[in-house]
């Protein structure tokens, strides 16, 4: 079946701790980017719905109440279902435990956490994910090195400064498509990422996704992600 899901979980439930004090009376995903007077589960929502998701099934946490009154005031594009960890079940648990209120289980799904801001297609994920009859496929993103780098010869001389070079390595940028069949695999309790995800990748059914040349992608996990993104923002207005 190689239809383009129309259903998404948002997993929305992280604590944050590292973007207090705009975490201590929101959970991270109700973070606005500043300027555009939209918390970062608003300007999801929008792309979700943009890439043809009908129906978005948010989990919740820390601080549940402050996201879901926000979510019952806002006019958004698609149909919305909030459900609530009362007890912390790990991303693995928490996953299944959301995907059992989607409103079509044996089709596939997207999943994104709460904390991702980015643009770019998902169709053609999505796309990418039926040719390679995979399980489960991972948007890769290469993020930028917080640093500048430092070129070097042989010999010892240095010849070049890099101002904040793109990572070597390709990284989980926090998007997923998923099978209808691989929310059977999710563990009740614990990380996906140590248990699922290792045994597709053995068994050739998990596929990563590059995020395609120039694709915006960022996680927003401190204050100085939210400085960085408003800056980005304001100079793609420009």
């Amino acid at each position: 079946m190689h239809s383009t899901p129309t259903q998404a979980v948002v997993l929305a439930g992280g604590q944050g701790s590292r973007l207090r004090p705009y975490t201590d009376d929101r959970p991270k995903p109700m973070v606005e980017i500043p300027g555009t007077g939209t918390p970062i589960i608003g300007h999801q929502l929008s792309w979700l719905a943009a890439e043809g998701v009908t129906h978005a099934v948010v989990s919740c946490g820390h601080l549940a109440e402050v996201l879901q009154e926000w979510l019952e005031g806002a006019d958004l594009p698609l149909k919305v279902t909030t459900v609530v960890e009362t007890e912390p079940l790990g991303r693995g648990g928490g996953l299944k435990h959301a995907a059992a209120r989607l409103p079509s289980p044996d089709e596939p799904w997207y999943a994104t956490n709460g904390d991702i801001w980015t643009r770019f297609s998902l169709r053609e994920m999505a796309a990418f994910h039926a040719e390679r009859d995979a399980l489960a496929t991972l948007a890769l993103a290469r993020p930028r090195i917080p640093w500048g780098a430092v070129e070097t010869d042989t010999f010892g001389h240095i010849t070049d400064f890099i101002e904040a070079p793109p990572s070597p390595f390709l990284i989980n940028a926090g998007v997923y498509v998923f099978s209808a069949d691989f929310t059977e695999l999710l563990p009740d309790l614990g990380d996906h990422e140590r248990t699922t995800f290792p045994r597709l990748a053995r068994e050739q059914r998990l596929a990563g996704f590059p995020l395609p040349q120039g694709a915006y992608w960022r996680a927003i996990d401190t204050a100085k992600d939210l400085t960085e993104a408003a800056r980005e923002l304001a100079a793609q207005r420009a």
